[in-house]
Protein backbone atom coordinates (compact mmCIF):
# COMPACT_ATOMS: atom_id res chain seq x y z
CA UNK A 1 0.00 0.00 0.00
CA UNK A 2 1.54 3.46 -0.99
CA UNK A 3 1.91 5.87 1.49
CA UNK A 4 -0.74 8.03 -0.59
CA UNK A 5 -3.22 5.28 -0.18
CA UNK A 6 -2.80 5.41 3.57
CA UNK A 7 -4.40 7.47 5.96
CA UNK A 8 -1.74 8.55 8.24
CA UNK A 9 1.53 10.44 5.52
CA UNK A 10 3.99 8.28 7.12
CA UNK A 11 4.49 5.71 9.85
CA UNK A 12 6.44 8.08 11.51
CA UNK A 13 5.70 11.65 11.75
CA UNK A 14 7.34 14.76 14.11
CA UNK A 15 4.18 16.63 15.50
CA UNK A 16 0.25 15.61 15.24
CA UNK A 17 -2.98 16.57 16.38
CA UNK A 18 -5.04 14.80 19.40
CA UNK A 19 -7.33 13.74 17.05
CA UNK A 20 -4.95 12.22 15.03
CA UNK A 21 -3.84 9.69 17.88
CA UNK A 22 -5.35 6.36 17.09
CA UNK A 23 -4.90 3.08 18.36
CA UNK A 24 -1.78 1.68 17.97
CA UNK A 25 0.36 4.71 18.01
CA UNK A 26 3.48 5.36 20.12
CA UNK A 27 4.78 8.23 21.74
CA UNK A 28 5.85 10.30 24.34
CA UNK A 29 3.81 10.61 27.65
CA UNK A 30 4.24 11.93 30.82
CA UNK A 31 5.26 9.43 33.35
CA UNK A 32 6.36 9.38 37.29
CA UNK A 33 7.49 11.51 39.77
CA UNK A 34 9.03 13.93 38.78
CA UNK A 35 7.61 13.22 35.52
CA UNK A 36 9.59 12.68 32.75
CA UNK A 37 8.58 11.41 28.92
CA UNK A 38 8.50 7.85 28.23
CA UNK A 39 7.41 5.87 24.83
CA UNK A 40 4.09 4.25 25.30
CA UNK A 41 2.15 2.71 23.14
CA UNK A 42 -1.59 3.59 23.18
CA UNK A 43 -3.51 0.25 23.89
CA UNK A 44 -7.12 2.03 23.92
CA UNK A 45 -9.49 5.13 23.65
CA UNK A 46 -12.69 6.38 25.71
CA UNK A 47 -14.48 9.42 25.87
CA UNK A 48 -14.69 11.29 28.81
CA UNK A 49 -16.72 14.29 27.85
CA UNK A 50 -16.64 17.29 30.06
CA UNK A 51 -18.83 20.48 29.86
CA UNK A 52 -16.00 22.06 28.36
CA UNK A 53 -15.42 19.75 25.57
CA UNK A 54 -17.82 17.17 24.60
CA UNK A 55 -14.94 15.33 22.32
CA UNK A 56 -12.70 14.82 25.39
CA UNK A 57 -11.10 11.39 25.60
CA UNK A 58 -8.56 9.05 28.03
CA UNK A 59 -6.13 6.91 26.86
CA UNK A 60 -5.15 3.80 28.09
CA UNK A 61 -1.21 3.61 27.52
CA UNK A 62 1.83 0.37 27.79
CA UNK A 63 5.23 1.90 28.62
CA UNK A 64 8.09 0.48 26.14
CA UNK A 65 10.44 -1.82 28.06
CA UNK A 66 8.53 -1.01 31.65
CA UNK A 67 6.17 -3.71 33.66
CA UNK A 68 2.58 -3.75 32.22
CA UNK A 69 1.37 -3.21 35.32
CA UNK A 70 2.21 0.42 35.16
CA UNK A 71 0.17 0.64 32.33
CA UNK A 72 -2.83 3.38 32.85
CA UNK A 73 -5.25 5.64 31.71
CA UNK A 74 -3.90 9.43 30.68
CA UNK A 75 -5.51 12.62 29.62
CA UNK A 76 -4.24 14.12 26.75
CA UNK A 77 -2.53 16.90 28.31
CA UNK A 78 0.43 14.24 29.06
CA UNK A 79 0.99 12.95 25.27
CA UNK A 80 3.83 14.75 23.33
CA UNK A 81 2.19 16.11 20.47
CA UNK A 82 4.85 17.88 19.50
CA UNK A 83 7.71 14.97 19.20
CA UNK A 84 7.50 12.17 16.93
CA UNK A 85 4.37 9.90 16.82
CA UNK A 86 4.52 6.62 15.37
CA UNK A 87 1.71 5.56 13.89
CA UNK A 88 0.54 1.54 12.98
CA UNK A 89 1.46 0.23 10.03
CA UNK A 90 -1.61 -0.83 8.01
CA UNK A 91 -1.93 -4.89 6.58
CA UNK A 92 -1.92 -5.30 2.79
CA UNK A 93 -5.43 -6.79 2.32
CA UNK A 94 -4.54 -11.03 1.42
CA UNK A 95 -5.66 -10.93 -2.30
CA UNK A 96 -7.16 -14.43 -3.52
CA UNK A 97 -6.70 -16.17 -6.97
CA UNK A 98 -8.63 -18.74 -7.51
CA UNK A 99 -8.66 -21.05 -10.59
CA UNK A 100 -4.60 -20.19 -11.23
CA UNK A 101 -1.82 -23.43 -10.83
CA UNK A 102 -1.63 -26.64 -11.99
CA UNK A 103 -3.79 -29.94 -10.98
CA UNK A 104 -2.37 -29.91 -7.64
CA UNK A 105 -4.16 -26.98 -6.81
CA UNK A 106 -1.33 -24.26 -5.62
CA UNK A 107 -3.31 -21.31 -6.41
CA UNK A 108 -6.04 -22.29 -4.48
CA UNK A 109 -6.71 -21.69 -1.04
CA UNK A 110 -6.00 -24.63 1.27
CA UNK A 111 -9.05 -26.46 1.27
CA UNK A 112 -10.89 -25.25 -1.61
CA UNK A 113 -12.36 -27.54 -4.33
CA UNK A 114 -10.49 -27.31 -7.51
CA UNK A 115 -12.69 -26.22 -10.71
CA UNK A 116 -12.00 -30.04 -12.00
CA UNK A 117 -13.73 -31.31 -8.85
CA UNK A 118 -15.42 -28.74 -7.60
CA UNK A 119 -18.91 -30.39 -7.69
CA UNK A 120 -18.22 -33.45 -5.71
CA UNK A 121 -15.97 -32.14 -3.33
CA UNK A 122 -19.01 -29.38 -2.31
CA UNK A 123 -21.32 -32.08 -2.39
CA UNK A 124 -18.92 -34.39 0.11
CA UNK A 125 -18.40 -30.94 2.24
CA UNK A 126 -21.92 -30.22 2.38
CA UNK A 127 -23.03 -33.73 4.05
CA UNK A 128 -19.92 -33.37 6.02
CA UNK A 129 -21.28 -29.83 7.67
CA UNK A 130 -24.80 -31.59 8.14
CA UNK A 131 -23.48 -34.57 10.19
CA UNK A 132 -21.40 -32.21 11.99
CA UNK A 133 -23.99 -29.90 12.71
CA UNK A 134 -26.27 -32.87 14.21
CA UNK A 135 -24.26 -34.13 15.95
CA UNK A 136 -23.53 -31.06 18.15
CA UNK A 137 -26.75 -29.99 18.46
CA UNK A 138 -27.47 -33.73 19.91
CA UNK A 139 -24.09 -32.68 22.40
CA UNK A 140 -26.24 -29.34 22.69
CA UNK A 141 -29.49 -30.69 23.49
CA UNK A 142 -27.65 -32.51 26.93
CA UNK A 143 -24.62 -29.89 27.91
CA UNK A 144 -25.31 -27.77 30.73
CA UNK A 145 -24.68 -24.21 31.03
CA UNK A 146 -21.16 -22.98 31.99
CA UNK A 147 -22.41 -21.26 35.82
CA UNK A 148 -21.47 -17.75 36.77
CA UNK A 149 -20.40 -16.53 39.52
CA UNK A 150 -23.83 -16.51 41.98
CA UNK A 151 -23.80 -14.43 45.27
CA UNK A 152 -22.71 -11.42 43.58
CA UNK A 153 -24.21 -7.89 42.80
CA UNK A 154 -24.45 -6.84 39.36
CA UNK A 155 -25.38 -9.78 37.46
CA UNK A 156 -23.33 -12.85 36.52
CA UNK A 157 -19.94 -13.11 36.36
CA UNK A 158 -19.29 -14.12 32.39
CA UNK A 159 -18.70 -17.88 31.77
CA UNK A 160 -16.60 -19.72 29.51
CA UNK A 161 -17.54 -22.74 27.38
CA UNK A 162 -16.02 -26.05 28.63
CA UNK A 163 -14.68 -27.14 31.46
CA UNK A 164 -11.28 -26.77 30.61
CA UNK A 165 -8.52 -25.93 33.30
CA UNK A 166 -5.74 -24.85 31.88
CA UNK A 167 -4.39 -23.37 28.55
CA UNK A 168 -3.24 -25.97 26.64
CA UNK A 169 0.38 -24.15 25.46
CA UNK A 170 2.06 -21.52 27.78
CA UNK A 171 4.85 -18.99 26.78
CA UNK A 172 6.93 -18.01 29.12
CA UNK A 173 4.44 -15.25 31.00
CA UNK A 174 1.75 -15.72 28.74
CA UNK A 175 -1.25 -18.23 28.04
CA UNK A 176 -2.84 -18.89 24.88
CA UNK A 177 -6.54 -19.53 25.03
CA UNK A 178 -9.06 -20.28 22.08
CA UNK A 179 -10.87 -17.73 20.34
CA UNK A 180 -13.91 -15.99 21.96
CA UNK A 181 -13.35 -16.82 25.66
CA UNK A 182 -13.21 -14.84 28.47
CA UNK A 183 -9.11 -13.68 28.49
CA UNK A 184 -7.58 -16.49 30.97
CA UNK A 185 -5.79 -16.68 34.34
CA UNK A 186 -3.44 -18.80 33.90
CA UNK A 187 -3.16 -21.17 37.22
CA UNK A 188 0.19 -21.13 37.58
CA UNK A 189 2.55 -20.28 40.65
CA UNK A 190 3.63 -16.72 41.26
CA UNK A 191 4.24 -14.94 43.77
CA UNK A 192 5.94 -11.27 44.21
CA UNK A 193 6.86 -10.94 47.78
CA UNK A 194 10.74 -11.73 48.08
CA UNK A 195 12.74 -10.45 51.09
CA UNK A 196 15.56 -8.03 50.44
CA UNK A 197 17.85 -10.26 51.90
CA UNK A 198 16.87 -13.26 50.27
CA UNK A 199 20.06 -15.98 50.01
CA UNK A 200 22.19 -14.70 47.50
CA UNK A 201 22.08 -11.30 48.87
CA UNK A 202 23.91 -8.32 46.79
CA UNK A 203 25.63 -10.73 44.60
CA UNK A 204 23.94 -14.47 43.48
CA UNK A 205 26.79 -16.45 41.79
CA UNK A 206 26.50 -17.80 38.33
CA UNK A 207 26.43 -21.58 37.56
CA UNK A 208 29.42 -23.61 37.01
CA UNK A 209 31.91 -23.22 34.40
CA UNK A 210 30.44 -25.99 32.13
CA UNK A 211 26.75 -24.19 32.97
CA UNK A 212 24.43 -22.65 29.81
CA UNK A 213 24.17 -19.21 31.68
CA UNK A 214 25.24 -16.84 34.79
CA UNK A 215 22.45 -15.37 37.49
CA UNK A 216 23.04 -12.21 39.62
CA UNK A 217 20.47 -10.32 41.12
CA UNK A 218 21.28 -6.95 39.26
CA UNK A 219 20.15 -8.89 35.50
CA UNK A 220 17.06 -10.37 37.64
CA UNK A 221 15.94 -7.56 38.68
CA UNK A 222 16.73 -5.49 35.62
CA UNK A 223 14.66 -8.48 33.61
CA UNK A 224 12.04 -8.35 36.02
CA UNK A 225 11.33 -4.23 35.39
CA UNK A 226 11.60 -5.11 31.78
CA UNK A 227 10.23 -8.21 31.00
CA UNK A 228 8.38 -9.99 34.28
CA UNK A 229 4.34 -9.57 33.23
CA UNK A 230 4.51 -8.14 30.30
CA UNK A 231 3.41 -10.26 27.33
CA UNK A 232 0.39 -9.35 26.15
CA UNK A 233 -2.47 -11.28 26.58
CA UNK A 234 -3.82 -12.00 22.79
CA UNK A 235 -7.34 -11.27 23.59
CA UNK A 236 -7.20 -7.23 22.90
CA UNK A 237 -10.06 -6.46 25.78
CA UNK A 238 -7.32 -8.06 28.33
CA UNK A 239 -4.68 -5.67 27.51
CA UNK A 240 -6.70 -2.99 28.97
CA UNK A 241 -7.09 -2.92 33.09
CA UNK A 242 -10.41 -2.43 33.83
CA UNK A 243 -10.49 -1.55 37.49
CA UNK A 244 -8.46 1.14 38.45
CA UNK A 245 -8.80 0.94 42.43
CA UNK A 246 -10.41 -1.46 44.66
CA UNK A 247 -11.35 -0.91 48.56
CA UNK A 248 -10.77 -4.47 50.45
CA UNK A 249 -11.14 -4.07 54.28
CA UNK A 250 -8.90 -0.78 55.84
CA UNK A 251 -7.16 -0.92 52.49
CA UNK A 252 -7.40 0.97 48.85
CA UNK A 253 -5.53 -1.01 46.67
CA UNK A 254 -4.26 -0.45 43.12
CA UNK A 255 -4.94 -3.09 40.85
CA UNK A 256 -2.46 -4.06 38.50
CA UNK A 257 -4.36 -6.19 35.51
CA UNK A 258 -7.57 -7.09 34.15
CA UNK A 259 -9.51 -9.24 35.93
CA UNK A 260 -12.84 -10.70 33.98
CA UNK A 261 -15.11 -8.83 36.19
CA UNK A 262 -19.18 -8.41 35.22
CA UNK A 263 -18.79 -5.29 32.56
CA UNK A 264 -20.83 -3.38 34.49
CA UNK A 265 -17.71 -2.45 36.83
CA UNK A 266 -15.33 -2.02 33.40
CA UNK A 267 -15.30 1.68 34.81
CA UNK A 268 -15.93 2.55 38.00
CA UNK A 269 -13.40 4.41 39.20
CA UNK A 270 -13.61 1.95 42.65
CA UNK A 271 -15.18 -1.15 43.74
CA UNK A 272 -15.99 -2.22 47.23
CA UNK A 273 -14.88 -5.74 48.37
CA UNK A 274 -16.07 -7.92 51.79
CA UNK A 275 -13.05 -8.97 53.08
CA UNK A 276 -14.26 -11.97 54.68
CA UNK A 277 -16.98 -13.34 51.77
CA UNK A 278 -14.90 -11.37 49.00
CA UNK A 279 -18.44 -10.39 47.14
CA UNK A 280 -17.40 -7.14 45.07
CA UNK A 281 -20.38 -3.51 44.99
CA UNK A 282 -20.26 -0.59 43.00
CA UNK A 283 -20.95 1.30 46.15
CA UNK A 284 -19.38 1.60 49.70
CA UNK A 285 -23.12 1.95 51.00
CA UNK A 286 -24.56 -1.33 49.14
CA UNK A 287 -21.39 -3.12 51.21
CA UNK A 288 -22.19 -1.40 54.18
CA UNK A 289 -25.82 -2.89 53.83
CA UNK A 290 -24.00 -6.35 53.07
CA UNK A 291 -21.77 -6.09 56.02
CA UNK A 292 -24.73 -5.97 57.99
CA UNK A 293 -25.91 -9.23 56.80
CA UNK A 294 -22.39 -11.15 56.17
CA UNK A 295 -21.86 -13.28 59.52
CA UNK A 296 -18.69 -14.21 57.80
CA UNK A 297 -15.51 -13.16 59.94
CA UNK A 298 -12.99 -16.01 58.59
CA UNK A 299 -12.86 -17.42 55.29
CA UNK A 300 -15.41 -20.80 55.18
CA UNK A 301 -13.32 -23.39 55.81
CA UNK A 302 -11.34 -25.58 58.24
CA UNK A 303 -8.84 -23.87 60.19
CA UNK A 304 -5.86 -26.37 60.20
CA UNK A 305 -2.98 -24.19 61.67
CA UNK A 306 -2.91 -21.46 64.08
CA UNK A 307 0.34 -19.72 65.96
CA UNK A 308 0.34 -16.55 67.16
CA UNK A 309 -1.99 -14.17 64.69
CA UNK A 310 -1.73 -16.26 61.64
CA UNK A 311 -4.21 -19.02 60.59
CA UNK A 312 -4.45 -21.22 57.90
CA UNK A 313 -7.59 -22.45 56.45
CA UNK A 314 -7.89 -24.98 53.90
CA UNK A 315 -11.32 -25.05 51.58
CA UNK A 316 -12.42 -27.59 49.23
CA UNK A 317 -13.46 -25.95 45.59
CA UNK A 318 -16.17 -27.69 45.13
CA UNK A 319 -17.85 -27.06 48.09
CA UNK A 320 -17.48 -23.47 48.43
CA UNK A 321 -17.42 -22.03 44.81
CA UNK A 322 -18.92 -18.51 45.53
CA UNK A 323 -16.12 -18.00 47.76
CA UNK A 324 -13.42 -19.38 45.84
CA UNK A 325 -14.91 -17.98 42.31
CA UNK A 326 -14.34 -14.55 44.10
CA UNK A 327 -10.78 -15.11 45.14
CA UNK A 328 -9.50 -16.26 41.44
CA UNK A 329 -11.43 -13.07 40.20
CA UNK A 330 -9.59 -11.06 42.93
CA UNK A 331 -6.25 -12.48 42.90
CA UNK A 332 -6.44 -11.73 39.01
CA UNK A 333 -6.08 -8.59 39.59
CA UNK A 334 -2.48 -8.87 40.49
CA UNK A 335 -1.73 -12.32 38.93
CA UNK A 336 -1.23 -11.18 35.04
CA UNK A 337 -0.55 -15.08 34.04
CA UNK A 338 -3.51 -16.83 35.68
CA UNK A 339 -6.23 -19.31 34.14
CA UNK A 340 -9.43 -18.43 35.45
CA UNK A 341 -12.20 -20.53 34.11
CA UNK A 342 -14.47 -20.70 37.00
CA UNK A 343 -13.89 -23.95 37.33
CA UNK A 344 -13.13 -24.53 41.05
CA UNK A 345 -14.13 -28.32 41.78
CA UNK A 346 -10.59 -29.55 41.56
CA UNK A 347 -8.57 -27.45 43.47
CA UNK A 348 -7.89 -27.08 47.57
CA UNK A 349 -7.24 -23.59 48.54
CA UNK A 350 -5.09 -23.07 51.71
CA UNK A 351 -5.87 -19.22 52.26
CA UNK A 352 -3.21 -17.29 54.98
CA UNK A 353 -5.16 -14.76 57.37
CA UNK A 354 -4.13 -12.50 60.19
CA UNK A 355 -6.27 -11.97 63.14
CA UNK A 356 -7.50 -8.99 65.46
CA UNK A 357 -10.60 -8.25 67.03
CA UNK A 358 -12.52 -7.79 64.16
CA UNK A 359 -11.92 -10.99 62.62
CA UNK A 360 -9.50 -12.93 60.27
CA UNK A 361 -8.30 -10.77 57.09
CA UNK A 362 -7.05 -12.30 53.62
CA UNK A 363 -3.03 -11.95 53.69
CA UNK A 364 -2.77 -14.40 50.52
CA UNK A 365 -3.46 -17.60 49.35
CA UNK A 366 -2.16 -20.61 47.51
CA UNK A 367 -4.11 -23.25 45.27
CA UNK A 368 -3.24 -26.89 44.85
CA UNK A 369 -5.41 -30.09 42.58
CA UNK A 370 -6.34 -32.55 44.30
CA UNK A 371 -4.83 -34.52 42.08
CA UNK A 372 -2.05 -33.95 40.41
CA UNK A 373 0.08 -36.63 38.36
CA UNK A 374 3.46 -34.30 38.39
CA UNK A 375 3.37 -34.10 41.60
CA UNK A 376 2.98 -30.09 42.49
CA UNK A 377 2.11 -28.70 45.81
CA UNK A 378 1.09 -25.15 44.46
CA UNK A 379 -0.90 -24.60 41.36
CA UNK A 380 -1.19 -20.69 42.27
CA UNK A 381 0.01 -18.33 45.11
CA UNK A 382 -0.56 -14.64 45.98
CA UNK A 383 0.34 -12.35 48.50
CA UNK A 384 -1.95 -9.26 48.67
CA UNK A 385 -0.47 -6.02 47.77
CA UNK A 386 -0.43 -4.22 50.70
CA UNK A 387 0.92 -7.28 53.10
CA UNK A 388 4.42 -7.88 50.32
CA UNK A 389 7.50 -6.82 51.61
CA UNK A 390 6.46 -8.68 55.35
CA UNK A 391 7.56 -12.10 55.16
CA UNK A 392 4.31 -13.69 54.23
CA UNK A 393 4.96 -15.03 50.86
CA UNK A 394 7.85 -16.71 52.34
CA UNK A 395 5.30 -17.82 55.00
CA UNK A 396 2.96 -19.17 52.07
CA UNK A 397 5.80 -21.44 50.69
CA UNK A 398 7.05 -22.73 53.63
CA UNK A 399 3.33 -23.64 54.52
CA UNK A 400 2.94 -25.76 51.07
CA UNK A 401 6.07 -27.80 51.40
CA UNK A 402 4.64 -28.47 55.26
CA UNK A 403 1.54 -29.93 53.82
CA UNK A 404 3.95 -32.14 51.76
CA UNK A 405 5.94 -33.46 54.55
CA UNK A 406 2.99 -34.76 56.06
CA UNK A 407 1.69 -36.09 53.15
CA UNK A 408 5.42 -37.86 53.04
CA UNK A 409 5.51 -36.26 48.95
CA UNK A 410 8.19 -34.33 47.29
CA UNK A 411 6.44 -31.36 46.20
CA UNK A 412 6.77 -28.15 43.67
CA UNK A 413 5.33 -25.64 42.34
CA UNK A 414 3.53 -25.80 38.75
CA UNK A 415 5.74 -25.15 36.11
CA UNK A 416 6.30 -22.53 34.57
CA UNK A 417 6.94 -20.29 36.78
CA UNK A 418 6.72 -16.41 36.62
CA UNK A 419 9.76 -14.31 36.57
CA UNK A 420 8.46 -13.20 40.15
CA UNK A 421 7.55 -16.32 41.04
CA UNK A 422 10.97 -17.94 40.31
CA UNK A 423 12.36 -14.85 42.06
CA UNK A 424 10.83 -16.07 45.38
CA UNK A 425 11.32 -19.66 45.11
CA UNK A 426 14.74 -19.56 44.57
CA UNK A 427 15.18 -17.24 47.44
CA UNK A 428 13.46 -19.93 49.68
CA UNK A 429 15.21 -22.77 48.25
CA UNK A 430 18.57 -21.64 48.63
CA UNK A 431 18.29 -20.39 51.91
CA UNK A 432 16.64 -23.89 52.97
CA UNK A 433 19.15 -25.89 51.56
CA UNK A 434 22.38 -23.70 52.44
CA UNK A 435 20.86 -23.70 55.85
CA UNK A 436 20.73 -27.73 55.84
CA UNK A 437 24.02 -27.99 54.56
CA UNK A 438 25.47 -25.99 57.35
CA UNK A 439 23.99 -27.49 59.75
CA UNK A 440 25.14 -30.78 58.26
CA UNK A 441 28.42 -29.58 57.78
CA UNK A 442 28.90 -29.30 61.87
CA UNK A 443 27.84 -32.77 62.35
CA UNK A 444 30.48 -34.18 59.34
CA UNK A 445 27.54 -35.79 57.26
CA UNK A 446 27.12 -35.58 53.59
CA UNK A 447 24.35 -35.62 51.98
CA UNK A 448 23.46 -36.02 48.39
CA UNK A 449 20.84 -34.47 46.40
CA UNK A 450 18.26 -37.04 47.11
CA UNK A 451 18.79 -36.60 50.68
CA UNK A 452 18.38 -32.68 50.55
CA UNK A 453 14.80 -33.75 48.74
CA UNK A 454 14.22 -36.09 51.07
CA UNK A 455 14.18 -33.55 54.15
CA UNK A 456 13.29 -30.24 52.43
CA UNK A 457 10.23 -31.85 50.26
CA UNK A 458 12.05 -30.34 47.54
CA UNK A 459 11.98 -32.41 44.40
CA UNK A 460 15.14 -33.25 43.52
CA UNK A 461 15.03 -31.24 39.92
CA UNK A 462 14.52 -28.05 42.26
CA UNK A 463 17.36 -28.92 44.72
CA UNK A 464 19.45 -29.58 41.34
CA UNK A 465 18.63 -26.08 40.01
CA UNK A 466 19.07 -23.98 43.25
CA UNK A 467 22.95 -26.06 43.44
CA UNK A 468 23.28 -24.66 40.10
CA UNK A 469 22.28 -20.98 40.63
CA UNK A 470 24.39 -20.95 44.03
CA UNK A 471 27.44 -22.02 41.54
CA UNK A 472 27.73 -24.84 44.13
CA UNK A 473 28.01 -28.28 42.20
CA UNK A 474 31.83 -28.79 41.34
CA UNK A 475 34.09 -31.14 39.58
CA UNK A 476 36.39 -33.07 42.16
CA UNK A 477 38.51 -36.43 41.37
CA UNK A 478 35.66 -37.74 39.25
CA UNK A 479 32.25 -36.83 40.72
CA UNK A 480 30.27 -33.77 41.84
CA UNK A 481 30.84 -32.57 45.12
CA UNK A 482 28.43 -29.65 46.68
CA UNK A 483 30.90 -26.60 47.25
CA UNK A 484 29.41 -23.31 49.35
CA UNK A 485 31.46 -19.95 48.36
CA UNK A 486 32.08 -17.66 50.99
CA UNK A 487 29.45 -14.96 49.77
CA UNK A 488 26.50 -17.76 50.17
CA UNK A 489 27.29 -18.70 53.78
CA UNK A 490 27.39 -15.25 54.83
CA UNK A 491 24.74 -14.36 53.07
CA UNK A 492 22.99 -17.22 54.84
CA UNK A 493 24.50 -16.40 58.11
CA UNK A 494 23.01 -12.58 57.91
CA UNK A 495 20.00 -14.06 56.89
CA UNK A 496 20.10 -16.43 60.04
CA UNK A 497 20.17 -13.68 62.14
CA UNK A 498 17.33 -11.32 61.04
CA UNK A 499 14.06 -11.87 63.10
CA UNK A 500 11.61 -13.74 60.44
CA UNK A 501 8.14 -15.86 61.09
CA UNK A 502 8.50 -19.34 60.90
CA UNK A 503 5.70 -22.48 60.24
CA UNK A 504 5.47 -24.53 63.62
CA UNK A 505 4.76 -27.91 62.33
CA UNK A 506 2.70 -28.34 66.19
CA UNK A 507 0.48 -25.89 65.45
CA UNK A 508 -0.43 -27.42 62.10
CA UNK A 509 -3.59 -29.85 62.97
CA UNK A 510 -4.34 -31.53 59.35
CA UNK A 511 -4.44 -34.89 57.74
CA UNK A 512 -4.14 -35.24 54.04
CA UNK A 513 -7.59 -35.40 52.11
CA UNK A 514 -7.75 -38.65 50.05
CA UNK A 515 -10.43 -38.60 47.19
CA UNK A 516 -12.27 -41.21 45.93
CA UNK A 517 -12.05 -41.75 42.12
CA UNK A 518 -15.91 -40.39 42.17
CA UNK A 519 -14.99 -37.39 44.05
CA UNK A 520 -12.50 -36.40 41.24
CA UNK A 521 -15.38 -36.66 38.76
CA UNK A 522 -15.50 -33.04 37.94
CA UNK A 523 -18.06 -32.62 35.57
Amino acid sequence: MSAASSPFPSTVVTGGTIGSIVIGCKLQVLHGNPPEYRKAEILSIRPTPTPEDATRSEYYVHYSDYNKRLDEWVVPERLNLLGEIEYPKLKKPKTVLAGIGKETGKGSEPGTPSAANGGRVAKNNRKSNLSKAATAGKAGDTASPAPGTPGTPGGATPSVAGNKRKASAMDEGGSQEKDGQVPAIKVNGEDEDEDDDGQGGDETPGQDENGAGEYSKEREIEKLRTSGSMTQDPHEVARVKNLNLIQIGKHEVETWYFSPYPVEYAHLPIIYICEFCLSYFPAVKQLSRHRTKCSLQHPPGNEIYRKDDISFFEIDGRKQKVYCRNLCLLSKLFLDHKALYYDVDPFLFYVMTVRDEDGAHLIGYFSKEKESSEQYNVACILTLPQYQRMGYGRLLIAFSYELSKVEKRLGSPEKPLSDLGLLSYRAFWSEAIVSLLLEQHKTGVELSIDDIASRTAFQPTDVLHTLQTLNALKYYHGQYVIVLSETVIKNAERAMKKSRREIDPRALVWKPIHFTATQLRFL
